[in-house]
């Protein structure tokens, strides 16, 4: 994959969305990390090939994510056409044979370039992990997926310059957390790489540039994160609050006494979000530490 730079792949995409999407706009993921962490350094880039775009809130999802789509065709967005699940559907179509919206920006050639994936905001009323919903375009019918503990990136966004918004790291760490509460089988298609270790190394790539940027810009941030994780969960899960607190560190702490699982995570993040960073085991393995010093057990006391 080609390195990033996140204020230039975020100045692209909110130039290409027309005006009255932006406000619906939440950029999750690598980049969203990547421009809190490095917009203001041109010395630091990503690599990543998906770049994540939810719509919020959930009612407008839909007519947000056509109206958005509609409008980057017209820019010379083009759908992305490798990999399974990429020739656009009709009304005939199942909603699970949809191929996800997935865009490349003109220019686009190979495929190591990348693309912009629609997202839409869950629906906090239902307790499905990951639900579709389908999308008419004038290239064909498309879907877009939610994720449930994806509620957390509505917390409080970032606003950015460019008049979209970007998800909280804290609040990213939380939903990833909340999602593999084990280290599980399934693996990243076409690698040897154990989902699981991706999104929870993520948690910790999160953790170890929060503390870089405390102590570069001599701020507290990464202490913050125990209440507003806290606040984050009252507000969004009110019925689950505390019982989903005291499990989301079950997927950390097993990270931790992996050896193995560790060091494939860390693989991951350092030819990912830390590509221009390049962190080391030692590093890794202290911040983890400390994240579950400094971040899960005062989110713990926090619902005694």
């Amino acid at each position: 994959m080609k390195p990033l730079s996140p204020t230039e792949v975020m100045t692209k995409i909110a130039e290409a969305l027309p005006a009255d999407c932006k406000e619906s706009v939440i950029i999750i993921g690598s980049l969203a990390a990547g421009y809190h962490y490095f917009s203001n350094d041109g010395q630091r880039s990503i690599r990543t090939k998906d770049v994540d775009c939810m719509f919020s809130p959930h009612a407008k999802a839909v007519v947000a994510a056509q109206q958005a789509t509609e409008s980057l065709l017209k820019a010379k967005w083009e759908p992305r056409s490798s990999g399974d699940w990429s020739k656009p559907g009709n009304a005939e179509t199942k909603l699970e044979e949809l191929p996800m919206i997935r865009l490349k920006p003109p220019g686009a050639a190979g495929a190591d370039d990348w693309f912009l994936e629609l997202l839409g905001a869950p629906n906090e009323q239902s307790n499905e992990s990951k639900v579709f919903q389908r999308v008419k375009t004038s290239e064909g019918h498309f879907s877009i997926c939610s994720f449930n503990f994806l509620a957390l990136a509505e917390w409080e966004p970032i606003e950015t310059k460019h008049g979209t918004r970007i998800a909280r790291p804290e609040m990213m760490a939380l939903a990833n957390m909340l999602h593999h509460t084990a280290i599980g089988p399934e693996l990243i298609g076409g690698t040897e790489y154990k989902r699981s270790n991706k999104d929870l190394g993520r948690v910790l790539a999160l953790a170890w540039l929060a503390a870089r940027a405390d102590n570069l810009n001599k701020t507290d941030e990464l202490n913050s994160w125990a209440q507003r994780m806290t606040d984050a969960l009252n507000a969004r899960f009110p019925t689950r609050a505390k019982e989903l607190a005291l499990s989301a560190a079950l997927g950390i702490r097993a990270l931790m006494a992996s050896d193995a699982d560790r060091d494939q995570a860390l693989s991951i993040a350092n030819r990912g979000l830390l590509a221009s960073l390049e962190v080391d085991r030692e590093a890794f393995k202290a911040i983890g530490i400390q994240f579950l010093q400094r971040v899960i057990e005062p989110l713990e006391w926090n619902f005694p």
